[in-house]
């Protein structure tokens, strides 16, 4: 088609097919029995077909295509940025979270909120700690500012909740001193060293 032909709007000499449909019945009984022509056809078996096979398969030949869910769960990328968690010291089990508040000032969502105090050691260490999740949009940069790699986005992404305020509660991101063992650790440069309990030094004065 040339653009001439493209620019041309004039209906009557573009050349269209019309489509014969026949006659709309007058009578209630054509009506239905045009209806029914149309919808009861060979494909609408073959469908059914489809359905009662997959059916017998999943129920009797244990043949599933779906997942389980919440029994079973598909892997997840190491790399997904989903549900943050808090990581300990591995040799003291101690908290690696310092109160530095760098990831709450850098959340653009303001949605990290934390409390700091002193321990006995005059030590800084982290009183009250959430992330409101119905705020957080998991753009990854809390975990990339944080010195002491004490936040890292983990593999758990349900986020279902009935109320807000179990949204954000530090003793579920907190890694468990039961499960400390099988805390994974990330390896590569700016890693937690072996050593990372004798560099424990006391926080200087408050900022």
């Amino acid at each position: 088609m040339g653009l001439e032909q493209f620019k041309n709007r004039n209906v009557g000499e573009q050349e269209y097919i019309v489509l014969d449909l026949g006659e709309s019945p007058s009578t209630n009984t054509g009506r239905f029995t045009q209806v029914v022509t149309r919808a009861v056809k060979g494909e609408l078996f073959v469908g059914l077909w489809v359905t009662l096979r997959e059916m017998i398969n999943a129920l009797f030949k244990d043949k599933m295509h779906t997942v389980q869910y919440p029994f079973e769960k598909l892997p997840v990328s190491p790399r997904y940025r989903a549900i943050h968690q808090m990581l300990r010291l591995l040799e003291s089990g101690h908290y690696r979270c310092i109160g530095c508040g760098l990831c709450e000032k850098i959340c653009i969502s303001n949605c990290i909120t934390m409390e700091t105090r002193y321990d006995e050691n005059q030590r800084k260490e982290v009183s009250e700690y959430s992330i409101n999740f119905g705020r957080c949009i998991y753009c990854g940069y809390c975990a990339e500012v944080c010195p002491e790699l004490a936040i890292v986005h983990g593999s758990r992404y349900e986020t279902a909740s009935e109320q807000r305020a179990s949204f954000s509660i530090f003793e579920d991101l907190l890694t468990s001193e039961e499960n400390l063992s099988l805390q994974q650790e990330y390896q590569g440069f700016g890693s937690v060293s072996a050593n990372a309990d004798d560099n424990i030094k006391k926080t200087p004065l408050a900022y």
